[in-house]
């Protein structure tokens, strides 16, 4: 049965290939594509039973997008969408996510110039050819070019960013373990280890009957050219060029299996040199002891142990390592001293701090329909953070906060068991200032400040904007550290460690965001705020009922940071944390 995560990956497609056809994100196609996602999604039930008349009556689930669903359903296709993908190939829908060219650009560079990828986008940029075209300039197309160059895209090894992959891995290992047969599979590699960008995707799948699984694998829809099928091992290409490789295992070595292909090539050096002094061998079959050197010929190895990860670690002396932090960055000496971090979890987590609702321009899920979710999840306190002002499309006016705070309070009556805080979302502008007068900005409960715009300055002011943004006494957390969108857009470049500074010395907080294009501030960022002693926040910048399960990805970030528990304000219980938020600011400068 076609699965729901298959059908809103069917209409993200659709959106985004729309939108390069039409011209535009903000079509009525692409928006109609959005919303019958979004509909789908809150309702929680499984899509593919349901008839035409079933999908029309949800929210926002049109007869043309409902008839698309059934006909991937029923046909395994959609036309529409394979029409779509020829006219505008994986080559093409890279080439449209750089900055500065939109769906329009796009289409006059393919119309004027012959430029189909970003090799030949480069190739017209140093021709200077792009600044002869209508509405571009020599201004745009050095912001083009720097572009490319900060998103990667000027090698030949091209990475697909995580929110990409990781959602197609999560397809894919729910379609295996769906099997007969199939008793469990795991995505391994650097996408287990929640690296932004990854080159490939490992999954490993226990099983004692490989070949129905290699069948299924060679069959699977996401397989556009399988270019190598064994008895346990398939690797095949999708429709962009990613590589897939799925390997079947005995499910007594599925634990070693595991380590073995998800550590980082120094991590997993680290474990067999353990192994090697302790007498041992470790491979992607187990771990094994090695006969005496006295022993007689044809002595084999002794099995120690391969079922579970922790028992490996177990035998090598050292706690388990969590698969977010085996990179080779100290995390082998730390479980061998019994130091790792009392990491944080998604059980710690007491509530979220960067929320919006509709009260946002870019907000699709009323006060109501967003807090009784929170609630749901068992939250103690809730910041309702929207727009500031200065955001001048989603932004809202002083008179429009103070009447959200009324409705807000209304809400509150309703659920009792969870803390409410009237709060905003604060644009810090071009030189570090903030929404509203300092006065109003201070009758908020909680606020969040994000950077949503000038992205072109220089290290020295961006580092400058944020400081005094830090610095403003109606501050409790930095959002979405440098904006940036993964593979997508570039953040802003800083001086980070005089930002981890500024936000130690005023006692604000770092936000780890979940979403998957953000993951911001990011885990090397994360560490370094760690061993300042910067206190954390974890949220999802949730927009939508739908999104709450980001908090899971903002946590594995804070996790691959060795981020622990007590750090991270949302933790902690409710009295802690409002007297946190209570508290005045130090004063002075850091």
């Amino acid at each position: 049965m076609t699965t729901n995560t298959a059908i809103f990956a069917m209409l993200d497609e659709l959106a985004a290939l729309t939108a390069l056809d039409e011209g535009s994100p903000q079509s009525f196609k692409v928006r109609a594509y959005e919303n019958a996602k979004r509909g789908l999604m809150a309702t929680g039930l499984e899509i593919a039973p349901m008839t035409m008349k079933e999908l029309v009556a949800l929210e926002g689930v049109g007869k043309a997008t409902a008839s698309k669903i059934r006909e991937l359903v029923d046909d395994g296709v959609v036309a529409k969408l394979e029409k779509l993908r020829e006219e505008y190939p994986p080559s093409v829908v890279e080439m449209s996510r750089i900055p500065g060219m939109g769906p329009k650009t796009v289409q006059l560079v393919r119309a004027k110039l012959g430029v189909h990828d970003v090799e030949a986008l480069k190739v017209a940029i140093a021709e200077e050819k792009l600044r002869t075209l209508p509405g571009l300039g020599a201004t745009s197309e050095q912001k083009i070019a720097k572009a490319i160059e900060r998103l990667g895209m000027s090698g030949k090894d091209r990475r697909t960013p995580i929110a990409d992959a990781l959602p197609l891995s999560e397809r894919l290992v729910a379609d295996l373990e769906a099997l007969d047969g199939v008793e469990q599979a795991q995505v391994c590699g650097s996408l287990r280890r929640m690296s932004e960008t990854i080159g490939d995707i490992d999954i490993t799948v226990a099983s004692l009957d490989p070949e129905p699984v290699m069948a299924a694998v060679r069959a699977h829809p996401e397989a556009s050219e399988v270019i190598l099928s064994g008895s346990t091992k398939t690797s095949f290409l999708t429709l962009t060029g990613l590589q897939i490789d799925v390997r079947v295992v005995e499910p007594e070595q599925f634990g070693a299996a595991t380590l073995y292909f998800t550590g980082s090539k120094a991590h997993n050096i680290e474990l067999r040199q353990r192994a090697l002094e302790r007498g041992m061998t470790l491979n992607e079959y187990g771990l094994f002891e090695q006969p005496d050197d006295d022993a007689p010929d044809g002595v084999e190895p002794t099995l120690v142990a391969r079922v579970r990860e922790a028992d490996i670690y177990a035998a090598l002396d050292l706690d388990p390592v969590p698969p977010e932090m085996r990179e080779g960055t100290g995390e082998v000496a730390a479980a061998a001293a019994r130091a790792l971090p009392d990491l944080v979890t998604v059980d710690h987590i007491r509530g979220d701090l960067h929320y919006h609702t509709d009260r946002s321009g870019d907000g699709r899920s009323t006060v109501e329909e967003m807090v009784a979710v929170a609630a749901g999840r068992g939250y103690d306190y809730l910041a309702i953070t929207d727009h500031g002002v200065d955001l001048a499309i989603n932004g809202s006016t002083a008179e429009e906060m103070l009447e959200h705070r009324e409705h807000i309070a209304r809400v509150q009556e309703a659920h009792p068991d969870t803390t409410l805080l009237w709060g905003c979302e604060l644009n810090i502008g071009g030189s570090g200032g903030l929404d509203y007068d300092a006065d109003f900005r201070g009758l908020f409960d909680y606020t969040v400040a994000s950077v949503h715009s000038h992205f072109d300055q220089s290290v020295r002011d961006q580092t400058a904007r944020l400081v005094a943004a830090i610095a403003d006494p109606t501050v409790h957390s930095i959002g979405h550290l440098t904006g940036r969108y993964i593979g997508r857009r570039p953040g802003i470049e800083i001086d980070v460690d005089v930002v981890l500074e500024a936000l130690h010395f005023f006692d604000v907080a770092l936000e780890v965001n979940g979403a998957l294009q953000r993951l911001d501030a990011a885990s090397d960022v994360v560490r370094k705020a760690v061993d300042r002693g910067v206190k954390l926040v974890i949220n999802t910048d949730s927009h939508h009922t739908s999104e709450l399960g980001r908090i899971e990805y903002g946590v594995r970030t804070a996790q691959r940071g060795w981020a622990p528990a007590d750090l991270v304000v949302n933790t902690w219980d409710r009295r802690r944390f409002l007297d946190w938020v209570a508290a005045p600011k130090p004063v002075g400068a850091p």
